[in-house]
C-alpha cells in the first residue's frame, strides 16, 4: 500500500491499481478527489468535508463511491443516488479493495459550550492505517500506521502524545497540521518524537509519499 499525504487531514491511498481517499475537505487540494474509486469522510466539517471536492471525484469517475456517517450523506445523497453508503460504529465493508472497519462516534469536544456532533474513524486492511477523523478515538485492534492529528482547535500536544503512546502504532504520520506553522513544527516533531514510546514520528509534505 502506498500513502500520498494532501493537504491537511486529506490522505490518498494507493493498493492493485484502486485509490482511496480520505477527507477531501476544503483545506485539501481541489483536485484532491480525482481519480478516486472511493472515498470516505470523519464527519460533516468543511476541512473534511468539502461537497465540491467530491463532486469533481464522482463526477470524474462514474464507478466511485463514498462511504460516511449520516450527517454527510444527508447532504450529498440526492445528488449521488446509489454511490453514497451511510455507516456507523462497528460497521465493516469494503471499498476499492480496502478492507475497512469503522471506529468512534463522536467528534471531540472543541469548548462545553459547542454541541458535539458525530465523527467516525476508519481502520483500513486490517490496522495497517487508522484515521480517526476530528476524534482520538483507540481502536480495538493493533494498528501499523496512526494518521495523527497532530493540531486542532480541540486538542493539545499533551493529549496528542498520550494518544499516540496508547495507540501504539508503529508509526505516526502527521495529519490536520494545516494550522501548525513550519516555526512551530520543530518542537511537534522534537515532543512527540521524544515523549511518544516506541512509534516512530514522522511526516510527510503535501505531494509526498510512502510505502506501507
Amino acid at each position: 500500500m502506498r500513502i500520498i499525504k494532501k493537504s491537511h487531514s486529506c490522505v490518498r491511498l494507493e493498493k492493485d491499481g484502486q485509490v482511496l481517499v480520505v477527507d477531501p475537505g476544503g483545506f485539501s487540494e481541489e483536485d484532491a478527489a480525482l481519480d478516486a474509486d472511493a472515498v470516505l469522510v470523519t464527519h460533516e466539517h468543511p476541512d473534511h468535508f468539502d461537497e465540491l471536492r467530491l463532486r469533481a471525484g464522482m463526477e470524474a469517475n462514474p464507478a466511485a463511491q463514498i462511504w460516511t456517517l449520516r450527517a454527510v450523506a444527508e447532504q450529498i445523497s440526492a445528488a449521488f443516488p446509489g454511490r453514497v453508503h451511510t455507516v456507523g460504529h462497528g460497521d465493516t465493508f469494503t471499498a476499492a479493495g480496502f478492507d475497512v472497519h469503522v471506529h468512534g462516534e463522536l467528534h471531540a469536544v472543541i469548548h462545553p459550550d459547542i454541541p458535539r456532533i458525530t465523527n467516525v474513524g476508519y481502520l483500513i486492511d486490517g490496522g495497517k492505517v487508522f484515521h480517526p477523523g476530528d476524534a482520538l478515538t483507540v481502536p480495538d485492534h493493533p494498528v501499523e500506521t496512526l494518521l495523527l492529528p497532530v493540531m486542532a482547535p480541540w486538542n493539545k500536544i499533551s493529549e496528542v502524545i498520550d494518544y499516540v503512546r496508547e495507540v501504539r502504532p508503529h508509526r505516526a504520520y502527521d495529519i490536520h497540521d494545516a494550522l501548525l506553522t513550519d516555526l512551530a513544527r520543530p518542537i511537534y516533531d522534537r515532543q512527540i518524537g521524544d515523549l511518544g514510546g516506541d512509534a516512530r514520528h514522522l511526516r510527510l509534505t503535501p505531494g509526498e509519499s510512502a510505502d506501507l
